[in-house]
């Protein structure tokens, strides 16, 4: 007696080796990356008075009159863009970033000090280290592919050169229950938690991980990253151990 063959049929795509339809929403949900941005700028305005240069409310608040000016554009979802408000965004991350760089060099030259106080030092690195992953991951979101707004809007086969590469990217050919989240057959698009735990990652382990950088600015930011997390992070350690002698 022969066994029946099964009749089930295959997902999409998923024998073919074809592309399912894009299921893209109308735009990226917008929360996660504000929640994130605020983040930051609490983050900056909580750091010691000696790792902030001038008022220390001078510059959160211009982050925070940015952040908003970009909210009134795009309140829910990162539907709509034009030429001025890409170049707010980018303003943004570079704003978070130079105030957190100049915040690092601070913290580092006091590190090196050692009659300079341990543990608000201590607290004060880890604010900065957070706020680099932050920062990091946001400039990774805005620079993929276009940035948030057209990778969920444009056409994929329009869509710029990618500046990193997934792991659903490539998972189409695996297994039938990984293959059907792959970019290939689900229209799938990483959004800004995706960049988010690339750059905690890049940050915590100083090199890639599971994602890998393609082009020459993706391959700069995350090795200025990790060279930033791993320098803090040595630095952080000697002045723990320092202050338990």
């Amino acid at each position: 007696m022969t066994a029946k063959a099964s009749t089930a049929t295959p997902p999409s795509g998923a024998r073919t080796g074809r592309s399912a339809p894009e299921r893209r929403p109308t735009g990226e949900v917008r929360v996660p990356a504000a929640a994130a941005t605020l983040a930051a700028i609490a983050l900056y305005g909580l750091l010691p008075q000696s790792l902030v240069v001038g008022p220390r409310f001078v510059i959160p608040g211009l982050e925070l009159v940015l952040l908003i000016s970009l909210l009134v554009v795009n309140p829910l979802r990162m539907s709509r863009q034009n030429r001025a408000t890409r170049s707010l965004s980018i303003v943004v991350v570079v704003l978070i970033a130079a105030a957190n760089l100049v915040s690092l060099g601070l913290l580092l030259h006091l590190l090196v000090d050692p009659h300079a106080a341990g543990a608000p030092l201590l607290i004060g690195a880890l604010q900065v280290w957070a706020t680099n992953v932050i920062v990091f991951g946001l400039a990774f979101w805005e620079i993929d592919r276009g940035g948030p707004v057209e990778r969920n809007l444009v056409d994929r086969r329009a869509l710029p050169r990618a500046d990193f590469r997934f792991p659903q990217d490539e998972d189409a050919d695996t297994v039938v229950e990984v293959a059907q989240g792959s970019s290939q057959q689900s229209g799938w698009m990483p959004v800004f938690i995706d960049y988010l735990y690339v750059s905690l990652s890049n940050s915590s382990a100083f090199s890639p991980t599971d994602t890998m950088p393609l082009s020459h600015r993706a391959k700069m930011l995350m090795g200025i990253e990790s060279t930033a997390a791993l320098i803090t992070s040595v630095l952080v350690i000697a002045k723990a151990v320092g202050s338990l002698t």
